[in-house]
């Protein structure tokens, strides 16, 4: 869903790129950072790539090799990438690879490890790319109050806890950039979506809209006894939504960056109605807010399942989605279905500053940075499109 609204800034960021560069490379290295293992890890590839091919042709250049870097954690299910790759090899005929464009070769490499620290040979980096991951904190905060029977921020969250995860984003967002300033080539491109808040206020109910039917099927199953009241009031999710401000103000501290582009949008939960359960025949007759509240409840599942089942015990975690599920399809009945998400794509500074795009807003965690099975394959696949 966010990763097609921010198809034309990707195709822009790339043609920018190309244009931009006096010698025009003869291969262009991008890196997907958060890539998960899911349908959607390979689109943003495919996007690239497409836009290589098009810029290629316009310019009347043949279109340079492309070097594709998959990044996730150590425990992403690189596997499932690699095999997804030699089957769409084996399944693309020579009719589909030789067109008028004459698309680039593709190489493709997974890359195990957190994209808070040093992933790639300084200079090497045209173009980064990365959608939902963000958001994300590399640690829970060190918190000096209770943030009693909430799992993130909210209206009643005491103000010490609220700058306690803003100051670990804040750590970890500046350290994520000045990793990305040392491997981007001067005039590289950088693309960024995840989820976010329009508001000054980290505690308003705009950061806590998802995670609230969460919270109050956790207090559910406080009140009978199922979950003990401490451990509610000791689980914090490790996500922070920041604002547009909060972002601005950190890439100018930082410096390396120039930003281009700012966009916020809505990502419309119907779309997991649409395009994921519209098959399911055991929602097919209920109430269209029931049936977007099961395909959202997955979702969210997916992403922190692990977490919840660390710290809760796996023997409640069918329960809990289940609860879940029911508070988000009474509150979908009832209330507008949108996530907040914005995209903003930065430009690297040097001879020629590197540019960044980014988007915020997101429904769910979709970067997969925090889950994964297999362990990774580091093969490098040469893929021809």
């Amino acid at each position: 869903m966010g990763v097609m609204k921010t198809k034309g800034v990707i195709e822009q960021a790339i043609s920018d790129l190309c244009r931009s560069d006096v010698h025009f490379p003869k291969t262009l290295v991008m890196a997907d950072l958060g890539c998960s293992s899911g349908p959607n890890t390979l689109l943003v590839g495919s996007m690239v790539i497409d836009a290589v091919a098009k810029t290629s042709l316009e310019m009347g250049h043949l279109a340079p090799e492309v070097q594709i870097n998959l990044n996730d954690l150590p425990t992403n299910d690189f596997n499932t990438i690699f095999f997804a790759l030699q089957e769409l090899q084996e399944n693309t005929t020579t009719e589909e690879i030789i067109d008028d464009r004459h698309p680039p070769t593709c190489y493709f490499t997974g890359v195990p490890g957190s994209f808070f620290s040093r992933l790639f040979p300084a200079n090497t980096l045209h173009f980064v790319h990365s959608s939902y991951s963000l958001q994300w904190l590399s640690q829970l905060p060190e918190l000096e109050e209770i943030n009693k029977g909430h799992i993130y921020l909210s209206s009643t969250t005491p103000e010490s806890v609220s700058k306690a995860y803003y100051q670990q984003f804040q750590k970890d967002f500046m350290g994520f950039l000045m990793c990305r300033a040392e491997e981007m080539m001067g005039g590289g491109r950088m693309v960024l979506t995840l989820a976010g808040r329009t508001t000054d206020d980290a505690r308003g109910e705009e950061s806590y809209y998802l995670w609230r039917p969460l919270a109050m099927a956790l207090q559910e199953m406080v009140f009978e006894g199922l979950v003990d009241e401490a451990k509610l009031d000791s689980f914090n999710l490790p996500q922070y939504t920041a604002s547009p401000t909060e972002i601005m103000n950190l890439v100018e501290c930082e410096g390396s960056f120039t930003l281009d582009h700012l966009e916020i949008f809505d990502v419309n939960w119907e779309a997991w109605k649409i395009k994921n359960y519209d098959k399911d025949l055991s929602q097919s007759k209920k109430p269209e807010g029931h049936v977007i509240g099961h395909g959202v409840a997955k979702a969210i599942r997916a992403g922190i399942e692990s977490l919840v089942s660390n710290h809760f015990g796996e023997a409640i975690v069918d329960d809990v989605f289940t609860r879940y599920e029911k508070f988000l399809a009474e509150r979908m009945s009832t209330e507008k279905k949108e996530a907040l998400v914005w995209e903003r794509s930065w430009s690297r500074k040097a001879k020629t500053a590197p540019r960044i795009w980014v988007a915020r807003g997101r429904l769910c965690p979709a970067g997969g940075a925090l889950w994964g099975k297999a362990q990774p394959n580091r093969d490098s696949m040469k893929v021809p499109f």
